[in-house]
């Protein structure tokens, strides 16, 4: 016996090791599956390669700024600042999430995502000629993890760390766990420069043009009315495949307005070339003008296949008298979405019935297969009608009588401890009324929550509308210091680490987080990491699923609207691509076409 296991131990220790995990160098990487574009790809099928350069795009922006620093929670920073700063890699707008090498010239990662490596291309520059190194990289994700916007630190929290393996090459290592997305996200890093950054107070709000590496630099500031911004003709990545056909403008002018009436007429006298219409009204009535008529002015609904989230008015579940979700599901009959759909918007608004609208990652019935096994494991710990009942949000005839919907309002009411006395709704056992405030930041909302704030009346609830400037808006945002508000989630085909930021207990209490209702939920929680941590499409679409209908029955908002297209509005000086994507188009790949935009000026219809 003793033979045979000095025999074995000499046949182990003979043998040769398991061979190390061979990881190559790639020049993209899918969240699940492969890339669309191979290594040798020239450009972007949606772009045109040879689209010329020239010209100037004017926008126009409500509201203010006062920084032009985007990377921090301090200030409101100015329009456009994401052209100035190139990141490691960047998307393809005609797949669900892949990113391709901009600073990064390739990466590499193992097959279970716990690390990956970029590679910085030697030719990588800022705007003042010095190179674009690993230290900055490293500087540039510690600096936002520790002292930049809160929402970073939510999104970058499973990194553990960013290490130099070599000349050019960075290491960014992953707390154990399935989170097939980290190194996507890690890709999105905005790179900033160390020696620029060095003795400035980050988080400090600034007018000084910061240093970057993009294809825009910051040409004129304007504090509070302007930002103008001049392509840089030496950018250094111009003629890598994945800014080919992009970024065409030789300036871009943000012009802004303090109330969106002014800058509707401004646009419609010539001020500014591009809007992208958010009024239904408007996009009905504002344009019956000449201009339009003489095809001066286009306007074009572009669809896409992009979920279109969440809109809602949505609940701070931190005020004591929405803590109970069945006062939260009762106040929802009090918004009448039919009418309001019907006389302010001209029927063109589907009602939104999911966090992830618009999409398959929608839940729709009751749960079946995949997405009922995985909520079982939560009976009892959610909702019940998770498992009974389709979620619909109260809906009426469209006539404006909702009666029937204040009836059983009144009933949850009661059901959760509250009656009227001398018509107002107070707490049994308290005696409060209940009051609260609906923020808002726009003068269009008033319109759209007044009948909201006059059903609530006839509930006995004193709900008043209270509108603010832009700075004020920001901070009672951030700083939780609302009652109520216009909530908007965007979602992408591809959710993941940015759940935690919107849902999750963590960034409940963390000021300038999105979870701007205060969902503090355990079993939410554990959703969100299942969705991160999907392995492929399918299980990504069951996980979602249940987490969508876990956020709907907690009746946290009162979901709003959605469709399934953009309504764009332009000055006919533009050329585009012929071919949309899944995300419809991006002002990004126009360009100013010379004879209609000096056509346009000689008729005296732009300036």
């Amino acid at each position: 016996m003793r033979v045979l296991a000095a025999a074995l131990v000499g046949t182990l220790l003979a043998a040769p090791p398991l061979a190390a995990e061979e990881v190559k160098p790639v020049h993209g990487i899918a969240m699940h599956g492969d890339v669309k574009y191979g290594p040798d790809f020239t450009h972007f099928d949606y772009v045109n390669p040879d689209a010329p350069k020239g010209g100037t795009l004017r926008l126009g922006t409500q509201g203010t700024f006062d920084t032009v620093n985007p990377y921090t929670l301090r200030g409101v920073s100015a329009a456009g600042l994401g052209g100035l700063f190139d990141t490691l890699t960047v998307s393809s707008m005609d797949e669900a999430f892949s990113r391709y090498g901009l600073i990064a010239e390739s990466m590499e990662m193992p097959a279970d995502r716990s690390w990956v490596a970029y590679t910085i291309r030697p030719e990588a520059r800022f705007h003042d000629g010095s190179q674009v190194t690993v230290d900055d990289v490293i500087f540039s994700f510690d600096i936002l993890k520790t002292k930049g916007h809160p929402r970073f630190r939510a999104y970058y929290q499973s990194v553990i760390k960013a290490e130099k393996v070599g000349p050019r090459k960075i290491k960014f290592t992953f707390e154990d766990g399935e989170n097939r997305e980290l190194p996507l996200i890690v890709g999105e890093l905005p790179v900033l420069s160390k020696a620029y950054w060095a003795g400035k107070d980050f988080e400090k709000t600034t007018l000084e043009p910061p240093l970057g590496s993009g294809p825009y630099r910051l040409e004129a500031v304007d504090p509070g009315r302007s930002v103008r911004y001049r392509r840089d003709d030496d950018y250094w990545a111009k003629d890598l495949p994945v800014a080919r056909g992009r970024d065409n403008f030789d300036r871009i002018i943000y012009d802004y307005y303090r109330d969106a009436t002014v800058a509707l007429e401004a646009f419609k006298a010539g001020e500014f070339d591009f809007r992208a219409e958010n009024s239904a009204k408007n996009w009905s009535t504002a344009y019956d003008i000449a201009a339009v008529e003489d095809g001066d002015l286009i306007l074009e609904k572009i669809p896409h296949k992009m979920s279109t989230g969440m809109q809602s008015f949505a609940f701070n579940t931190r005020r004591e008298f929405f803590k109970d979700p069945k006062v939260r599901q009762a106040l929802a009959y009090a918004f009448d979405f039919e009418t309001t759909n019907a006389n302010l918007f001209y029927g063109q608004y589907t009602r939104t019935k999911s966090y992830f609208s618009n999409s398959e990652l929608a839940s729709s019935g009751l749960p079946t297969g995949a997405e009922l096994a995985i909520l079982e494991t939560y009976r009892g710990r959610v909702p019940d009608e998770v498992f009974t009942a389709v979620y619909e949000p109260p809906a009426t005839e469209g006539k404006g009588r909702i009666r029937a919907n204040l009836k059983t309002a009144f009933m949850l009411l009661k059901e959760a401890g509250w009656e009227i006395r001398d018509r107002k709704l107070v707490n049994v056992e308290t005696g409060a009324a209940m009051v609260f405030e609906i923020l808002i930041v726009q003068p269009t909302w008033e319109k759209i929550a007044l009948p909201l704030v006059q059903n609530l009346k006839r509930l006995g609830i004193e709900a008043e509308i209270r509108r603010v400037d832009t700075s004020q808006y920001q901070t009672r945002q951030d700083q939780f210091d609302f009652d109520m508000l216009v909530a908007v989630w965007g979602q992408s085909l591809s959710p993941g680490n940015e759940q935690r930021d919107f849902w999750s207990t963590e960034s409940a209490g963390i000021n300038g987080s999105r979870n701007f209702v205060g969902i503090a939920d355990p079993v939410v929680d554990e959703l969100i990491d299942m969705v991160i941590a999907a392995p492929d499409r399918q299980s990504l679409i069951d996980r979602t699923r249940a987490l969508d209908r876990v956020l709907l029955w907690g009746h946290y908002v009162i979901p709003q609207w959605h469709i399934p297209y953009v309504r764009l509005v332009f000055w006919n000086k533009f050329d585009r691509p012929k071919q949309l994507t899944m995300r419809g188009t991006s002002i990004d790949t126009w360009w100013v076409d010379p004879d209609k935009a000096a056509a346009l000026k000689a008729r005296g219809k732009t300036n």
